[in-house]
């Protein structure tokens, strides 16, 4: 199902009147209230430096170095603009960013999290800029605000891997066989929304029986959607399960891997720029890159949000995946109390979470 925009209460009309009145600024030009940005990447990489050439992004994520390559790769592609990415669980930077604003004004400029209701509950109170990049057309309905208050800066899927030369199962289904009793390393569904997400749908396909028998098959536990392919690449475990990989790299000691008619899951991961950002232009130019084609391109996954670009190793694009659940996923995250219910319930079966938070103890304004 295709995301549409309600119709405005006031006109048609007026609206286009509006639009054809209203002068083109800074390289923007009015589109039914929004700005659409016309400058190209080089253009706003300008205007970043003349606004003093800083940049701070929290991005979720499981260790402190997972947005090195990122910021590298942004930093080759614009070395005057000093960039500090913040690593930190989505759930964490979420909470820090609304403790900010009550506090005396946010860090960070730009917001990059898998709490994807944060995006829409900002928007409804008023703490997102609106901002529509060069492409934006080609951003597919799924993964954008229609009125520019956030895009998806990236696709991100969760399922189960495993190590090729052990061999793996057929579908989460077989995750119960006793062979693979003591083989398996999870992140904690309870610790984690997404991998909630993949185990409630492994509940509602398989059962509670099927969630009774998988808890007493000796599962190793540990925080962090990076820790099952850990284990499994250092021949701690032959599964893990929740986490993310490619469907390409089929060359690859560990195998993502997806069955055919079972479940898994993926998101477009949300990025927006703060109302009130003190570098606007450099917040613009990160988003702009992040969703441009040539940055799309390089997706680890194969995947894109983007409708031109050609997902790779002969992929279809992700929305012609019924069994990533695209849209089920933001409306289970929309329902807090429904996520809740989901934690408790499987903290009954596994345990409570054990261990620190995998990026550290980061405080309360990190990056400031």
């Amino acid at each position: 199902m295709t995301l549409t925009t309600p119709e405005p209460l006031i006109s048609r009309r007026s609206v286009l009147a509006a639009a054809v009145a209203a002068p083109s600024v800074l390289g923007t030009s009015r589109v039914f209230g929004a700005d659409q940005e016309t400058r190209s990447l080089d253009g706003l990489y300008r205007s970043a430096k003349a606004e003093g050439g800083k940049l701070v992004v929290y991005a979720g994520g499981d260790t402190p170095q997972q947005q090195d390559a990122t910021k590298a790769a942004f930093l080759k592609r614009f070395p005057d603009v000093d960039i500090k990415i913040v690593v930190d669980y989505s759930k964490f930077h979420d909470v820090r960013i609304d403790n900010q604003l009550a506090t005396g004004g946010a860090v960070p400029d730009v917001v990059q999290l898998q709490t994807l209701q944060d995006f829409t509950r900002w928007k409804k109170e008023g703490r997102l800029l609106p901002f529509k990049p060069e492409g934006f057309e080609q951003v597919h309905d799924l993964f954008k605000d229609p009125d520019g208050a956030w895009n998806a800066v990236g696709i991100i899927a969760f399922s189960y891997m495993h190590d090729v030369s052990a061999g793996g199962p057929a579908s989460p289904a077989d995750f119960i066989k006793p062979q693979w009793r003591g083989k398996m390393a999870s992140s904690y569904p309870h610790d984690d929304d997404a991998v909630l997400f993949l185990y409630k749908l492994y509940a509602e396909a398989y059962g509670w029986d099927w969630v009774k028998a998988l808890a007493s098959q000796d599962i190793q536990f540990a925080r962090g959607s990076h820790t099952p392919r850990l284990a499994v690449a250092g021949k701690h475990r032959a599964i893990g399960i929740g986490g993310s990989g490619s469907l390409t790299a089929t060359n690859q000691p560990v195998r993502w891997a997806v069955a055919q008619d079972h479940p898994f899951m993926a998101w477009g991961q949300r990025v927006a720029i703060l109302n009130g950002a003190r570098n606007t232009s450099a917040a613009k130019l990160y988003v702009s890159w992040q969703l441009s084609a040539e940055r799309q391109k390089e997706s680890s996954n194969g995947w894109s949000i983007r409708k031109d670009v050609q997902p790779a190793g002969g992929l279809r694009p992700i929305w012609e995946y019924p069994n990533a659940n695209l849209e089920a996923f933001p409306r289970f995250m929309e329902n807090r109390a429904e996520v809740e219910s989901w934690k408790q319930t499987f903290a009954l079966y596994f345990g409570e979470v054990q261990g620190d938070p995998t990026p550290g103890r980061l405080g309360l304004r990190p990056g400031a």
